[in-house]
């Protein structure tokens, strides 16, 4: 007998659909298989057996996020290919800050109303992002929830498992004073501050297709640019550079997260006028009317990721990066004080 219930269709939950979404997906999925995956989908759960040949301490590292109201811009814009690569970064970013190379991922997705095409795109994001950080999409959930989400809305979390070998893991407390700070240009907005700019921008259904000069493509275009991922190129540099520590410039921006990297006593000064200039931040501020320690506490301002070296090893360190296909570019460095943070 065939698994269909007209009663819990008629409540807005269609079974069939779900089915439906999950062979749309299999193909991307497929592709972002890595060596250690055991399981395929449709199992209890996703199972993966790490290679932990040549550590000393194996240690699993985990992260998790959403993409918060960036969802938001997917829906005005009826674009939902990319907005996975979001929620993969989010949580990769922030394990690759310890020093973990990223195994495998899930994502949830819970809709108002299954629509499988949408599903499949939204997934397609996802597993993009996988390939990208170099892990696995070993499983996810879908939940329909008529009445909890309106029929054309979503939201999207995910969850990464990465593993270091613990004497390996970065450790902020070998950061010192004179120490150099190296930034990874953003790729925009990435995944944050979304509140503030739909608000200072009244973001509408007309005004995410309006062409902007400044920006050189719509204002939704601009938006909806996914999060870059660091993933590879921080490990390449690990392999190849003593990395002391590192900080993903996510909400908060540098006020909060540049302090994660620092040892208490030690304050990141930062120059600003070495930050490459992205059109968008410049736009939020002037018709925001935001003042700039806002702006610096809010948004990344170009800078997606820093990374903290000895002096001695901070041009290779670029070097190294930009052969990966970054722009690293030395922003500031280290010295004692309490501020944590300062903007020069």
């Amino acid at each position: 007998m065939t698994s269909y219930s007209e009663s819990y269709k008629a409540a807005g939950v269609d079974v069939t659909a779900g089915y439906k979404a999950v062979e749309l997906m299999k193909s991307h999925v497929e592709k972002t298989m890595v060596p250690g995956v055991v399981s395929g989908l449709g199992g209890f759960g996703g199972l993966f057996k790490p290679d932990i040949s040549g550590m000393e301490e194996p240690v699993l590292v985990s992260g998790t996020d959403g993409v918060g109201t960036k969802l938001k811009i997917a829906f005005l814009m009826d674009k939902h290919d990319t907005i996975g690569i979001d929620c993969v970064a989010m949580c990769v970013n922030d394990v690759v800050c310890c020093g973990a190379k990223p195994l495998f991922f899930l994502d949830y997705l819970a809709v108002g109303k299954n629509h499988p095409e949408k599903v499949e795109q939204v997934v397609a994001g996802v597993a993009d992002g996988c390939v990208k950080a170099g892990c696995a999409l070993v499983g996810g959930e879908t939940a329909e929830m008529p009445g909890f989400y309106p029929s054309d809305e979503y939201d999207l979390a995910g969850f990464c498992v990465g593993m270091a070998d613990r004497p390996k893991l970065l450790d902020p407390s070998l950061v010192k004073a004179g120490d150099a700070v190296i930034g990874l240009p953003s790729s925009g907005l990435h995944s944050n501050g979304f509140s503030l700019v739909r608000k200072v921008f009244n973001i509408s259904e007309r005004n995410v297709h309006m062409y902007i000069n400044d920006l050189g493509c719509t204002l939704g275009e601009e938006l909806i640019t996914p999060t870059k991922i660091y993933v590879k190129p921080v490990l390449s540099l690990m392999e190849k550079v003593k990395v002391k520590s590192v900080s993903h410039i996510t909400g908060g921006g540098f006020f909060e997260n540049i302090p994660r990297m620092l040892k208490k006593g030690l304050t990141a000064r930062i120059e600003t006028a070495k930050i490459p200039r992205q059109p968008i931040f410049g736009l939020l501020q002037s018709q925001g009317n935001i003042p700039l320690h806002d702006m610096y506490n809010t948004f990344n301002m170009g800078i997606g990721m820093c990374i903290v070296t000895s002096p001695e090893d901070a041009d290779e360190a670029v070097s190294v990066l930009n052969g990966a296909g970054e722009s690293a570019v030395i922003i500031g460095s280290i010295e004692n004080g309490a501020e944590g943070v300062v903007l020069c």
